[in-house]
């Protein structure tokens, strides 16, 4: 969403030193004046809380439709009796909704609002969530799995910035968390769940529970949050950024005093927000192109960033970590319960994540991260090379492909899971932010196709080979950090460049 973002925009070559001593002393006013609403604190602090959880149910439903999949996988295989490669397109057909609701979600909130925009997703989750339980057909199936998508990337984007928007300033950074603990806390919940309604089917992902193969509750049971979701929607204010954009400034001043306090100058905030509104100007992509034609070094850095977060295979973890247990021997009950703990231990690392990242730096934290993935995958890929003619592995091997399995994902958690976002937000110069991270996003979302879509085909050439591919590009991301990756920590967004 480009309203996030301030750019700088191009000047004239005669005006660039006035436009930069102009910038530097606008600068030092907002810092004099915003002094004020860094130390102002809300009224009422459980009311502003409310507001950013309920915002971040939109992170949640992220988080639990991303994840919800891995149960249903064999019973998709089993209801339909298709291959490989046709599965993997309806489990990876979801993320073209997502880049098409990230796409939209933006100039959508421009025009009608955040709050309408969350309701949107609310009703696609919703429609999914149904359609989903009781497909007629594949094709339907997959449908409603691209509506979910679209969902989903609207989220996405429209979490994140309403939540800053609404936040006061002295705890934006800790409420903007929410989103991404949201999302994690959405993946150990479906998975629970998953797990829940297998046993009340007797470990069999087509055995009927209320009526229904329990594959088709696992996908029909996000209907709950979806409802919640938009339920709440509509007892939390719309943002204040919007509702001066269309012109309703007395009750943006309500707002601001009842999220930031009646104590600070609700006039003064609301001139702040206009005169950044006012300074703002779009990028595009024409301003990622270089001198020779090609993009800019440093967005070829941002996708390399995006690129080799999904390539390590993450997803395939939290999409198909069930199948893949339940491939080298392990019962159904216990594969479901293992995609659990998975799912906790990767809100553990989330966490660890958010306390080291401002403490060490971005980039020790992703380097570590990568030798830490680079071993676990290594690990997995020795232990899965066992697999027997009867579709076991020995229990030494077991022993060692869970316990890796379960490492790779710490050690994502706690670097590549967050650092990747945090660089993408701040290592772009302000001219371009904007199109440059929704180049990267881009990026990012095209590479998770890739691996969503080919694991299962991999898995069945060969799925010791499949990691070492993995644990190849974890090793491939140790120098590209070196080399092309700047530490942004401690930097204001001007210093980028």
């Amino acid at each position: 969403m480009s309203h996030w973002i301030r750019p700088t925009g191009k000047a004239a070559p005669h005006s660039r030193q006035r436009g930069r001593a102009q910038e530097k002393t606008l600068t030092s006013t907002a810092m004099a004046q915003g002094s004020e609403g860094r130390k102002a604190q809300p009224d009422h602090l459980g009311h502003v809380i409310f507001i950013t959880a309920a915002a971040a149910m939109g992170g949640f439903l992220f988080g639990y439709d991303s994840s919800v999949i891995n149960g249903a996988v064999e019973g998709i295989r089993g209801k339909y009796d298709i291959g490989s490669a046709a599965l993997a397109q309806v489990i990876a057909i979801a993320l073209i909704g997502c880049a098409v609701g990230a796409a939209v979600a933006g100039k959508l909130a421009d025009r009608i609002g955040r709050i309408r925009v969350m309701q949107i997703s609310a009703t696609l989750f919703t429609i999914s969530a149904v359609g989903s339980a009781v497909p007629f057909s594949l094709y339907d199936l997959a449908f409603w799995r691209v509506l979910g998508g679209m969902a989903i990337g609207m989220a996405s984007v429209i979490g994140p910035a309403y939540i800053a928007e609404v936040s006061p300033p002295a705890y934006r950074g800790r409420l903007g968390a929410f989103q991404q603990a949201a999302i994690v806390v959405g993946i150990a919940v479906s998975q629970l769940v998953n797990w829940g309604i297998l046993n009340a089917a007797d470990g069999n992902q087509r055995g009927k529970v209320l009526g229904i193969e329990a594959w088709q509750l696992m996908l029909g049971v996000m209907v709950v949050p979806a409802v919640l979701y938009g339920l709440l929607s509509f007892a939390i204010p719309e943002s204040p950024r919007f509702l001066i954009s269309i012109g309703k400034t007395d009750k943006a001043k309500e707002i601001l005093a009842e999220v930031e306090g009646h104590a600070i100058d609700v006039d003064k905030r609301v001139a702040e927000i206009e005169h950044a509104m006012h300074s703002e100007e779009k990028s595009t992509f024409k301003d990622l192109i270089g001198g020779k034609g090609g993009l800019l070094p440093i967005v070829w850095v941002g996708i390399g960033l995006s690129v080799f977060q999904q390539f390590v295979g993450i997803n395939v973890a939290f999409y198909y970590s069930s199948t893949l247990w339940q491939s080298v021997g392990v019962n159904p009950e216990s594969s479901f319960f293992y995609s659990f703990t998975t799912s906790i231990i990767n809100i553990v690392g989330t966490v660890i994540a958010m306390i080291l990242v401002d403490r060490i730096g971005r980039k020790p934290l992703a380097l570590v991260g990568s030798v830490g993935m680079a071993l676990s995958l290594a690990l997995e890929a020795w232990a899965f090379a066992s697999k027997t003619a009867d579709g076991t592995l020995p229990t030494t091997q077991g022993t060692v492909a869970l316990v890796a399995a379960h490492a790779f994902v710490l050690f994502f958690a706690l670097s590549w899971g967050v650092v990747v976002w945090v660089f993408l937000g701040e290592m772009f110069p302000n001219r371009i932010r904007a199109a440059a991270l929704g180049v990267a996003a881009s990026a990012q979302w095209v590479a998770n196709w890739a691996i969503t879509a080919s694991f299962p085909s991999l898995a069945d050439w060969n799925l010791s080979g499949a990691y070492v591919i993995y644990a190849v590009f974890a090793v491939l991301s140790i120098p590209f950090v070196l080399k092309f990756v700047k530490e942004t920590k401690g930097k204001a967004l001007e210093e980028m460049g």
